[in-house]
Formats: C-alpha cells, sequence, structure tokens
C-alpha cells in the first residue's frame, strides 16, 4: 500500500450514528506500528496490514474510520488521508523517535491524554474503539473507563504463547499478560481470527469475555495466481529448480531452523537426488534480536552446507512479494504459534501450496491434502516429508496449486471480512443505544476487572483476573 499525501488537520461536525449521508466515526487504534508507513521496523507487520486493509474496507462499507498509532518522527504529517473516509492520525506519546513495543507501555497514559485532546480540538466522538495488539487493549480500557464506548479488540499476539517455556521474559512480560485478561473481560467483544484463537483464548487467558471468530483476510488484488515461469524470470531463479520458500522476520518463534535442517535432510533424500534446490528466506532483521537470529541461521545454514542454496532475501515490499510466492514450489511456515497465518493465506493465493505447523490460525488456513500439509511444530522429519512429497508429485502439487487459490478467494478476501466486521460494529453500537444483548452474551465490563489498572503501569504487575 503507497503513501497518500498528507492533508492538513480540519475539524468536522460531530458524526452520529444513523442511516443518512452522515458516517458514523470509529476508531481503530494501532500504538506500535505506524499504518501510514510503507515500510516499518520489523514489528507485527502483520497487524498492521490487517488495519490498513480493513480500514480501507470498512471505508468502502460507509465507516468513517479514524486510525490512531504513536507518532515516531517529528517531521511526518499528523494526519494521513489514504482515502475521502479513511485517514491515520499520529499521536505524540514519549519522544518522537521509534521505541521498542516492550518499552512503550510507559508512554500509554500520554497515548491516552492525546487521544482525548485529538476529540475535543477535532469534534469527533468515536462510540466504537476497536484495538490491536496488547498495548492498544491498555488504551482502550482506559477509554472504556471513563465514557461509554463499545470496545472491540484483536489480539494478533498473545503473551501466554509467546512466553511458555521462555527462560528469561522481558520485563513487561507480567503487565502484558495481565492487560490481556482485563482486556478479555473487559471489552465488549474480542474478535478472533480463527477458532482455534478463540480456543486459546479460553484455556489460556480468561474463561470469561464474548468472543467473535472473523477471520482476517488477504488483498486479492495483490496476492493472485500468475505465471511462474515468469515469476522465476523475474526473480532471476531457474526453471529447473526445487524452490522452498519462508516468509516472516527472523525470530526464533517462527521456526526458521526447522525448516533449514528439513531443507538437509530434503538434499539428501533419493526421491529428490540431483534435482537443484533453492531455499528463499524473506524477511528483515534490524533490531538486535532478530539480528541475532539472523546470525544464528546464517551459522546454522553454514553448518550444514547449505550455503551455495540459500540466499537470504531480506526484507520484500508487497509489490514484488506476489512474485516469491508464485516461484515457489512450496511456501514452508513452521511457526510455533500462529494465531491466524497471514503468509500461508498469501502464499495460497497466488497457488502457492503451504507446508504449516498444526498449530493455532494454520490449523484454520491450510485444509491438509487439499491446500497443503500441516505437521506437528519443531518436527524435523515431518516437514522434511512434507516438503519432499509437494516437490516429488506434480500431479498432486498442481491440484494443491488450484485448491489453494480458490479457498483463499472463497473465504478470506477483505471486503468480506469487512462485511462481518461491520454488521459486528452495528450490532454493538445499536446494544449501546437500546440496551439489546447480541446473540452471543456479552461479557459485562466490571469495576472489579478496570480498577486495578494503574495509572503508572510500570510500577506494579497488574492483578490477575482468571
Amino acid at each position: 500500500m503507497s503513501q497518500t499525501p498528507p492533508v492538513s488537520q480540519s475539524r468536522h461536525p460531530r458524526a452520529t450514528f444513523s442511516a443518512g449521508p452522515q458516517r458514523q466515526a470509529i476508531a481503530l487504534i494501532l500504538v506500535h506500528n505506524d499504518p501510514a508507513l510503507e515500510f516499518q521496523r520489523e514489528e507485527a507487520s502483520g497487524s498492521r496490514v490487517y488495519v490498513n486493509q480493513i480500514s480501507e474496507a470498512l471505508a468502502k462499507l460507509g465507516w468513517q474510520v479514524d486510525v490512531f498509532t504513536r507518532k515516531t518522527n517529528p517531521d511526518d504529517p499528523t494526519i494521513v488521508q489514504h482515502s475521502p473516509h479513511h485517514r491515520t492520525i499520529r499521536l505524540v506519546a514519549g519522544p518522537q523517535e521509534f521505541i521498542p513495543r516492550d518499552r512503550l507501555l510507559e508512554h500509554m497514559p500520554a497515548f491516552v491524554e492525546a487521544f482525548r485532546k485529538f476529540q475535543t480540538k477535532d469534534g469527533f466522538h468515536y462510540p466504537l474503539v476497536h484495538t490491536h495488539y496488547w498495548l492498544a487493549g491498555w488504551v482502550g480500557l482506559q477509554l472504556k473507563q471513563e465514557s461509554n464506548i463499545q470496545l472491540v479488540h484483536t489480539y494478533h499476539s498473545l503473551a501466554a504463547v509467546k512466553y511458555a517455556g521462555m527462560a528469561q521474559k522481558p520485563l513487561v512480560a507480567d503487565h502484558r499478560m495481565a492487560v490481556e485478561r482485563h482486556t478479555l473481560v473487559g471489552a465488549n467483544c474480542i474478535v478472533a481470527t480463527s477458532p482455534q484463537e478463540q480456543e486459546t483464548l479460553r484455556e489460556l487467558v480468561a474463561t470469561p469475555g464474548n468472543v467473535q471468530v472473523i477471520p482476517g483476510g488477504t488483498d486479492l488484488d495483490v496476492f493472485h495466481q500468475m505465471s511462474r515461469s515468469d515469476a522465476r524470470a523475474q526473480l532471476g531463479l531457474s526453471p529447473s529448480e526445487n524452490v522452498v520458500l519462508h516468509v516472516g522476520r527472523f525470530d526464533p518463534r517462527k521456526g526458521i531452523e526447522t525448516l533449514v535442517r528439513a531443507c538437509a535432510q530434503i538434499k539428501q533424500m533419493d526421491t529428490l537426488a540431483g534435482e537443484p534446490l533453492r531455499l528463499l528466506l524473506v524477511g528483515a532483521a534490524d533490531d538486535a534480536e532478530s539480528l541475532a537470529e539472523r546470525d544464528r541461521i546464517q551459522s546454522l545454514v553454514a553448518e550444514l552446507g547449505l550455503n551455495a542454496v540459500t540466499e537470504f532475501v531480506g526484507q520484500v515490499g508487497h509489490d514484488r512479494l506476489p512474485l516469491y510466492y508464485t516461484a515457489a514450489d512450496v511456501c514452508v511456515v513452521p511457526s510455533q504459534f500462529e494465531p491466524f497465518g497471514l503468509v500461508a493465506l498469501e502464499a495460497m493465493a497466488c497457488g502457492t501450496p503451504v507446508v504449516a505447523s498444526d498449530v493455532g490460525g494454520l490449523k484454520f488456513a491450510v485444509v491438509p491434502e487439499e491446500t497443503g500439509l500441516l505437521v506437528a511444530p519443531q518436527d524435523v522429519d515431518g516437514f522434511a516429508g512434507a516438503i519432499a512429497r509437494i516437490l516429488s508429485d506434480d500431479l498432486w502439487a498442481h491440484r494443491l496449486r488450484r485448491q489453494a487459490s480458490l479457498r483463499v478467494q472463497q473465504n478470506f478476501s477483505w471486503s468480506a471480512v469487512a462485511a462481518r466486521l461491520s454488521d459486528l460494529y452495528r450490532r454493538l453500537l445499536a446494544q449501546s443505544l437500546t440496551g439489546d444483548l447480541l446473540s452471543v452474551p456479552m461479557a459485562p465490563t466490571t469495576a472489579a476487572a478496570l480498577s486495578s489498572l494503574p495509572a503508572e503501569p510500570l510500577e506494579q504487575p497488574l492483578v490477575n483476573v482468571s
């Protein structure tokens, strides 16, 4: 998505919830990853894509969509107008510079105050706020305490999964886990992107709370089937190579080590003996953690004798990413957990079979034997066998490609996702006006669930509410 020219801030009449020509204003909040930037540091890019795409699709359905994020550069415009009814608003909360997300919580009170001031100055009232990722969830709970808003939240990732089995957790871990529990109990509705994420929320976060499953989507204008030979020619890849692709940031939880070890096994398999193999690792590494992981993977590649067949591609823009998906014989998603699995859907939209971990939303995105294969996470032998099975059976792989693309077209367009979200928003707003309940009972927002959220969030851990 290209950045559109910014426009100056202007005052607007207060929006009202009506069927007339005046649009209802809603706020989407993504604090840590500016949706208006063409590229951002390798942090939560999936959530940025989600917010970008769903905002534009909701605007087309008749909403006035304002997306709020934290300003990270004093030279950036305060407001970016993407389309007539979709804009990004950058609020000053802490230093106007990049701050790693694990160090942003202390600036969230300032973000809340900046949001309040914007509403007052700009004349907008947002009766519904949809927050994304746990930091925005903290903001949303504060706003809900102060005014009668309908709060919707999407997690995008969960601390209970991310920190499971981690020997050294970051200082913010306890705060994050508590905020995520508070959000599940205190929000009017949680949007889970797969039935598996809904199940994980119930098992690991909290039992109370209203959870609705609305999957994420894929930009079918960008990700679609095209000529594989043309894609390979543009990328300088040989038509005869077996191309294995991974797309994602360098993070131990992404399971890249499993893929590399699986490729080392594939090189030795009799069924593929003599056939050239190419491993493409697409994704940036631009912070200390991801740089360390990339260096570790590079050392492993050298140790396993895969230097000649492995390419560390780096960051690739959405204008060229479909070429990599299309050129690949198989896209591998060996993550230890994915709440949704956007990479799997993008690959499938391009007609590329997927071999993925049998976890989280990947179990929802990939249909075994029809659009790809699922393997237990960290199972090197299992991944090697699944990848080799697709590479060695051209007829079956062709069928997988056709079925993968069809599944995404029928189930995961952003317009379809936006239509379901729009219906949810309208039911929530109607409930706020009439007091009627949704068909699924809403979670009560108890004072006890919210009162322990501290004004100074880093001074002491939050209280468990599960």
